[in-house]
């Protein structure tokens, strides 16, 4: 087996990022539905063996455009902005129109890149992500173009992609694009230039070959591209550039495509673990008894019925230490609580979190992938 698809056949969570360029014809506005339908395909081939897919898709200010009747070049923010509200309702419709044929439910999720970096809101959209792939569904994410401004928008979406993979853990990230790879030098200027197949770190030599952000409906370029692949190599999220233009272009790289594969040293959730242990200060103390530490020593969450005492002011998604009755740290992790809810229902079975709070919560206190014990 190739290693293409040994990378993607081996991954529990995918990442497709689509460029506007594969759905949308640049000359006539015209969304590309027999490509759309190759893509349904392939994301049914690998939810059939049991991946979780997620699909980051450009297209909708290039289908809202000519839709509007709006001028060729580049358009004013507020003309992306009116476009966008446009486009992403004709272009959400084409992907339930195809992916409904092969059983596959979608569901829309507009992002900013705060919704990235402001913690609460970060682990709400996380929170929805993860429950919408709990069910079996197949999200489709764009950023939200018809509400933000330059100061907040990621501007392409690749970065984007990156960002999502390393919000949900994911194990690779697959960039659908009009080229195949990055090339020591530019293939369109030089018949020599070689595809290199595989990198594994982001020196400054392989920041000089990439080019200029692609003109018209594409935000993005090579450039684009490299971010959101330091991005993924942090994230311990594989990452492939591959030419997405012909059909069921997954089975293509599958079998063989020319690609290029970005390679980090650990995966996601070693990653995550890292994060978690080393980046983040401890904003509060958890307390647990002798049957608390016992069960996150066996792999297990941190249940409320296991905390004997909260000590600090921290909010829902802050990091904690976590004691022993003695005073011992054993380990950190992120709360899925505030400090004044954690100490409303320490103690409690998690049966009566909805008496206690009003609204129910996680069942974990700290969830085992969210927790690192020293």
């Amino acid at each position: 087996m190739n290693s293409n698809a040994a990378y993607l056949k081996d991954a529990k969570r995918i990442i497709i990022k689509i460029g506007s360029v594969l759905l949308v014809d640049q000359e006539t506005g015209r969304l590309h539905r027999s490509w759309l339908e190759g893509l349904a395909t392939d994301i049914e081939r690998c939810r059939a063996r049991g991946q979780e897919v997620i699909i980051v898709s450009s297209g909708a200010i290039a289908l809202g455009r000519r839709y509007l009747n709006f001028k060729q070049g580049d358009l004013r923010l507020e003309e992306k902005q009116a476009a966008a509200a446009a486009g992403m309702v004709r272009l959400t419709h084409a992907y339930q129109e195809c992916f409904e044929t092969h059983n596959l439910s979608v569901a829309q999720i507009l992002l900013t890149q705060d919704d990235s970096e402001n913690r609460r809101r970060y682990l709400n959209a996380r929170s929805t992500l993860m429950t919408l792939l709990d069910v079996g569904a197949v999200p489709l994410i764009n950023e939200n173009d018809s509400v933000a401004t330059e100061e907040i928008r990621f501007g392409d979406n690749d970065r984007l992609a990156a960002r999502v993979a390393a919000m949900v853990s994911a194990d690779v990230l697959v960039l659908l694009s009009d080229i195949d790879g990055l090339y020591d030098t530019d293939p369109a200027t030089n018949t020599d230039a070689k595809l290199i197949p595989e990198i594994s770190e982001i020196t400054p030599a392989i920041e000089k070959m990439a080019g200029t952000a692609a003109s018209g409906d594409s935000s993005g370029g090579m450039v684009t591209k490299l971010a959101a692949a330091k991005q993924c190599l942090g994230a311990g999220c594989r990452m492939v550039i591959t030419k997405g233009e012909q059909l069921n272009p997954l089975q293509a790289l599958e079998n063989g495509a020319n690609c290029t594969w970005f390679l980090p040293r650990g995966n996601p959730q070693s990653a995550r673990k890292q994060w978690i242990a080393g980046t983040l200060q401890p904003t509060g103390t958890i307390t647990i008894d002798d049957g608390a530490v016992k069960a996150l020593k066996d792999g297990r969450s941190l249940l409320p019925a296991g905390v004997a005492n909260i000590s600090g002011d921290f909010q829902r998604g802050d990091a904690v230490a976590i004691e022993t009755s003695d005073g011992h740290e054993i380990g950190r992790g992120l709360s899925a609580y505030s400090s004044a809810d954690a100490k409303l229902i320490m103690g409690h079975k998690t049966g009566d979190i909805l008496a206690l709070l009003g609204y129910r919560g996680r069942d974990e206190m700290i969830h085992r992938d969210d927790l690192v014990m020293n």
